[in-house]
C-alpha cells in the first residue's frame, strides 16, 4: 500500500497530506499522555509488520494491522501510521516524503473509522470467541477499504491507473483474509488476559 514519490498527481497529494495532517492534529490534541507508550508500541508493529511487502505495479501489498490499531488507539492511529511510515520512507526507501500524507490517509482513515464503528463491540463483547470475530471482521474491512482507496488515489491521479488499480484490489482479498485472521488472534488473546488494552486513551482524564 506503499505509494513512492512520483505517481500520483498534485491534488491528490495536497489533499492527502491536508487529510493526514487534520487526523494528526485532532488525535494529538486529544491523546492522554499515558497513551503514548502504547501509540509508540504499536507504531513500532506496524513499521515492522508493513516492511515485509510485495511489490504490485506503483504499490505494494502488505500486512497493515490498521484495523487492530485502529480498535486500540482510535484517531490514535495516525500519528503511530505517519511515523511508521516516515522512517520507513527515510531509512529504507520505502514509500516517499510527497506520499507521506496520502500514504497515511489511505491506512489510517480506514482503522480509525471502522475502529470507532466496531471497537465498542468488541469491548462490549460477552465471550473472547465473539470479541475475537469481530476483530478479524475489522482487520479484514480496513484491508479492503484501504485498498479502495490506493486505488482510488491512483485512478484520481491518471486513468492510466485503472487496470493496475484493478489488479491491486484483487491481490488485497487473500491480504485481507490473513489480516483478519492476525487481528482475530490478537484481540481473543487481550480479551483474555488484558481486556482493557482494546479500550483507546484519547481524552486526557484524572491521575
Amino acid at each position: 500500500m506503499h505509494i513512492p514519490d512520483g505517481i500520483l498527481s498534485a491534488p491528490v497529494l495536497i489533499g492527502g497530506a491536508g487529510v493526514a495532517a487534520a487526523g494528526v492534529g485532532l488525535a494529538l490534541a486529544r491523546l492522554d499522555e499515558r497513551a503514548i507508550p502504547r501509540v509508540a508500541m504499536l507504531s513500532a508493529v506496524f513499521f515492522a509488520g508493513s516492511l515485509v511487502a510485495v511489490p504490485v505495479g506503483p504499490s505494494s501489498v502488505h500486512l497493515v494491522f490498521s484495523g487492530l490499531l485502529g480498535v486500540m488507539l482510535g484517531l490514535g492511529i495516525f500519528p503511530a501510521v505517519l511515523v511508521g511510515l516516515a522512517l520507513q520512507a527515510v531509512m529504507f526507501g520505502i514509500g516517499g516524503i510527497t506520499t507521506l500524507g496520502i500514504n497515511t490517509v489511505n491506512m489510517a482513515l480506514p482503522g480509525a473509522l471502522i475502529g470507532l464503528a466496531v471497537g465498542p463491540l468488541i469491548r462490549a463483547a460477552r465471550s473472547p470467541g465473539r470479541a475475537a470475530l469481530l476483530g478479524g471482521i475489522a482487520g479484514a474491512a480496513t484491508v479492503v477499504a484501504s485498498g479502495l482507496l490506493v486505488a482510488a488515489s491512483l485512478w484520481l491521479s491518471s486513468a492510466d491507473y485503472g487496470l493496475v488499480a484493478q489488479v491491486l484490489l484483487v491481490t488485497y482479498l487473500p491480504l485481507a483474509l490473513a489480516e483478519g485472521a492476525v487481528t482475530a488472534a490478537v484481540v481473543i488473546f487481550l480479551a483474555r488476559v488484558q481486556p482493557e488494552a482494546l479500550a483507546p486513551r484519547l481524552a486526557v482524564g484524572p491521575e
